[in-house]
């Protein structure tokens, strides 16, 4: 893990909604995640840098189902031009959503990602980054996941911060993983105006 040299153009928020950051189904640690999190917003902002809020909507009946208490985004959305949210349906946060177009159309190069769950929508929304060729960087403390429980005969319990590191080695050859979110800088795209996508997204 290594300081990120160059600034990232993009932060993309993956699913920071309450039903996976507070109550008892909150991923361990959430109170350091939302702080780190939030630290990388605030940061993202006034570089200029675009913010991508990414909010899941759930099968009905889960704790992220749309428009239920818990699928609310638990940070604040300072909607505009450089700010916005945009809705998904599947762990990658790039399939069947504008976000591509998005940052295509804002110049984006590079992206810096964080949130929740480390293996499930973190990893496979920074490996289509990957794939479409944006650099990529994975702030290590600002990514989080559950508890995976102890299957009989395959494994005993592993714990969380073991699966957020897995998650994290899978891509390192190609993303660059940062040891905290503070080594994280950002920088605005150019061109910096970017054009309302179309599609699921919201302010």
């Amino acid at each position: 893990m290594t300081r990120s040299a160059l600034p990232a153009q993009a932060l993309l928020v993956v699913d920071v909604q309450k039903a996976g950051v507070t109550g008892d189904r909150a991923v361990p640690g959430a109170a350091g995640l939302l702080e780190r999190t939030a630290d990388l917003l605030t940061r993202a902002r006034r570089s200029g840098a675009l913010v991508v809020h990414l909010q899941n909507d759930g099968a009905p009946g889960t704790g992220d189902e749309p428009h239920s208490p818990g699928w609310a985004l638990h940070l604040p959305v300072e909607a505009g031009p450089t700010e916005c949210v945009i809705r998904k349906t599947r762990d990658d946060g790039f399939a069947g959503t504008p976000l591509g177009a998005l940052l295509a159309g804002a110049g984006v190069e590079s992206v810096a990602v964080c949130g929740v769950m480390s293996e499930m929508c973190v990893q496979a929304t920074a490996r289509t980054a990957l794939a479409l060729g944006y650099r990529v960087v994975l702030p290590h403390d600002a990514h989080a996941t559950q508890d995976i429980p102890a299957a009989p005969g395959i494994s005993a319990a592993v714990p969380a911060a073991v699966v957020s590191r897995v998650a994290a080695w899978a891509i390192s050859g190609d993303a660059e993983v940062t040891a905290r979110a503070s080594d994280v800088t950002f920088a605005a795209p150019r061109p910096r105006a970017v054009a309302p996508p179309r599609g699921r997204v919201s302010s």
